[in-house]
């Protein structure tokens, strides 16, 4: 519950959220560290079978339950949704492709967490209830799955997604970031990047409209071996996040994390580029869109 509440308050904009991302985004070590439990001991989910659908939970404000008899009094009225400017369906383009890019942050940030993913059945389709979050006594088209009508192109994002994340031990770590700096150099296992390219302070964490954020994922920094018995190893990767209504300049950090970088995700797009996307210098700057995260991996040169 802390995962949903916290990336839902997150990509609508809300102030102050930044710090426990970091929490949530790493495999909630505050939450189960202390007893010794390990980053897959977070179950991480935006929404499951109570509450909106993640297609609804970017297109309505408040619940729509009238249809289930109860006058509306049933379900969680405190759903942290956002309709992104329009209350339920709409023709506007520009509303459209937003509940679009949102989708696709939340299913990104998901599958890029470290710990379990949980995806509800359908959301991977675009599946709705119209706005109902309490469909439990709906057997009718509020809570079907409509396959005649599934987003075909959502559904490929999914499952890129997916792949990336089989194919890359590094969102799957077996032990909790220590933030430590790996083998003497200033990189570390993981580290936290301000719109600047420097790494970010503690008063950063606590602005209140602060609502981007950069992640260094370092391969290098992977513990155990595989199974042939060898250290275990991966590329690194780099998250850009940004949550603002405007478009942030974005410097990538210096030579010490990469020379050059590799975009292969942008969530302004439908789709995945694991083998041609745009390379990217260590330092140059990069405008995020509004609303976005994007990922590149470590270029060779």
């Amino acid at each position: 519950g802390k995962y949903r509440d916290n990336m839902r308050d997150f990509w609508r904009g809300e102030e102050r959220t930044l710090g426990e991302l970091a929490f949530r985004f790493t495999g909630s070590s505050d939450l189960y560290a202390t007893n010794g439990r390990r980053p897959y001991a977070s179950v991480n989910f935006v929404t499951t079978h109570d509450g909106f659908t993640l297609a609804d939970l970017v297109s309505y404000n408040e619940k729509h339950n009238q249809a289930n008899g109860e006058e509306n009094r049933d379900g969680e009225s405190h759903n942290r949704s956002w309709n992104c400017g329009v209350e339920g369906p709409t023709d506007d383009p520009a509303v459209l492709a937003l509940r679009a890019r949102q989708r696709r942050n939340f299913l990104a940030t998901l599958l890029l967490s470290q710990g379990i993913p949980m995806l509800l059945h359908g959301d991977e389709i675009g599946r709705t209830q119209g706005g109902n979050n309490n469909a439990y006594c709906q057997d009718s088209e509020v809570s079907w799955l409509d396959w005649e009508h599934a987003d075909q192109e959502l559904l490929a994002f999914v499952r890129d997604l997916v792949a990336l994340r089989r194919a890359h031990p590094i969102f799957r770590r077996r032990r909790y970031f220590h933030g430590r700096n790996v083998r003497g150099s200033r990189v570390g296992d993981i580290d936290w990047l301000r719109p600047d390219g420097d790494e970010m302070t503690e008063g950063d964490w606590n602005a209140p409209f602060a609502r981007s954020l950069g992640v260094f994922l370092n391969g290098q920094a992977l513990e155990g071996v595989d199974e042939r018995g060898e250290r275990r190893t991966d590329e690194s990767f780099l998250i850009l996040i940004n949550a603002h209504a405007e478009p942030v300049p974005w410097k990538l950090p210096g030579k010490e994390w990469a020379p050059s970088w590799r975009e292969i995700l942008d969530t302004t797009h439908g789709t995945l580029d694991l083998e041609d996307g745009t390379v990217r210098q260590a330092s140059e700057v990069v405008t995020l869109a509004p609303r976005s995260l994007r990922v590149l991996i470590e270029g060779k040169g």
